[in-house]
């Protein structure tokens, strides 16, 4: 069954994929070292920039601005479908599960660049994503605050249609759960991480929520899905990408973006034609 065609960039209209069972047709197989597949970045919403990336010891950085809405911005840079499977402070963007790469992601066309704006709550809505306090980050509410600050994609080309027989994906809450030491927040995981907490010292932990940066679960907004299938090529990722975030002021502290300097004179401060000197006295 075909899909019908979609727009190169869009915020809203996005394809799912359903969880499947992981091919091995072409296990081991790595994708070009010349051209990534895929591009990620992050977009400030309410301006439409795209938030700088830094980099620093072999990891990619950009600085968020607390109460401000972001987008990840995927950009499929190959000739096929990709499938990417979304991470943002180690949960799965759509399903909510702490995540792992044998999950549910977003399909991508070839050449196809899509923003995801929030965790994915229905097919019709998200909460926003927003750059929030760690102890307000929905990672933290749900007791998993130990990954907040990254966001991650994990990649997989498809199988060649030929192989398998096309069908129609079930529905995202009928998906079985996905293999993994903790596919969903149990009571055991929620109690260990209040006990970290704990024992750091409610001094401790409050000036720690208060100066790092997390990803909220904002506001509801429309942001309908259709779905697709996907066989995967490959048991595991052909690509990984991570870009780790913080506060402006962080990330200058930890020498990972440049201090502002302040105090330079400006070429052009003002005045159309050059007046006269005050008189010397």
């Amino acid at each position: 069954m075909s899909s019908p065609r979609l727009p190169r960039r869009r915020t809203a209209l996005l394809q799912l994929a359903a969880f499947a069972s992981l091919a091995a047709v072409h296990a081991g197989c790595a994708a070009s070292p010349q051209r990534a597949l895929l591009d990620m970045q992050l977009i400030d919403r309410d301006s439409g920039a795209v938030i700088s990336q830094y980099a620093s010891r072999g990891h990619r950085f950009s600085p968020g601005l607390p109460g401000s809405r972001y987008a990840v911005r995927l950009s499929n840079n190959s000739r096929e479908r990709l499938l990417v499977v979304l991470s943002v402070d180690g949960v799965n963007a759509i399903t909510g599960d702490t995540a792992n790469w044998a999950q549910s992601g977003y399909v991508l066309s070839p050449g196809e660049s899509s923003d995801i704006t929030g965790w994915r709550k229905s097919d019709e809505r998200i909460a926003a994503f927003e750059f929030t306090s760690l102890g307000d980050s929905y990672a933290a509410r749900t007791g998993r605050p130990a990954n907040v600050g990254v966001i991650g994609a994990a990649v997989f080309r498809e199988t060649p249609p030929a192989v398998y027989e096309s069908r129609v994906a079930p529905p995202v809450a009928d998906l079985p759960a996905a293999p993994g030491p903790s596919s969903r927040l149990n009571g055991a995981t929620a109690d260990a991480a209040q006990a970290v907490r704990e024992s750091a010292g409610p001094a401790e932990a409050e000036r720690s929520a208060r100066a790092k940066l997390g990803t909220g679960h904002g506001a509801s907004e429309w942001s309908p899905i259709q779905h697709t299938t996907f066989q995967r090529r490959t048991s595991q990722p052909e690509q990984v990408l991570e870009i780790q975030y913080d506060s402006q002021a962080n990330l200058i502290a930890a020498g990972i973006m440049p201090r502002p300097l302040a105090g330079l004179p400006s070429a052009f401060p003002g005045g159309r034609y050059v007046p006269d000197p005050p008189a010397r006295w």
